[in-house]
């Protein structure tokens, strides 16, 4: 089983949209029994409430399960029991690779989506932009994907 993990600040925008997002593709793909996937924050501000209101109406409008997400703040257990730890943006990364152990590597989600220019996926919560946010996020999460079928090889 792979497991990942989705993180950025809060955990109500950017990484349940992920998490929701790349569970829906998994579920496509039927490799829901080889992939687990959470999210977190790296603040524990929002923990327990459902995502905001914008990557709810986004994710609904996809016809994307999100019902069920509740936000969490990232534990150090997470840095041993995920295999993909992705971050939203710079200053999530920033935050990530200090409380990480030495050795665990942690992943910008456009990292996955070479072919476009933006590095950070924005923080719709400032922005508004959550519809853009999503535009990211899909192709994030498609770039995920293959490289997790291509490197991981999970059986189907």
């Amino acid at each position: 089983m792979t497991h990942v993990l989705f993180v950025c600040l809060g955990n109500i925008c950017r990484s349940p949209m992920a998490e929701a997002v790349f569970r829906h593709m998994v579920a496509s793909e039927g490799m829901s029994s080889q992939i687990s996937i959470d999210s977190a924050g790296i603040g524990g501000w929002h923990a327990g409430e459902p995502p905001h209101s914008g990557t709810r109406k986004v994710l609904s409008g996809k016809g994307i399960a999100h019902e069920s997400l509740k936000a969490r703040q990232i534990t150090q257990d997470d840095f041993s029991t995920f295999d993909y730890i992705v971050c939203m943006d710079e200053e999530n990364l920033a935050a990530l690779k200090r409380m990480a152990p030495p050795g665990v590597h942690v992943h910008r989600l456009m990292d996955f989506a070479a072919h476009l220019p933006e590095r950070d996926v924005e923080d719709p919560y400032y922005t508004g932009r959550f519809e853009y946010v999503y535009q990211l996020v899909e192709a994030g999460c498609r770039g995920l994907l293959e490289e997790i079928k291509k490197s991981e090889s999970p059986a189907r």
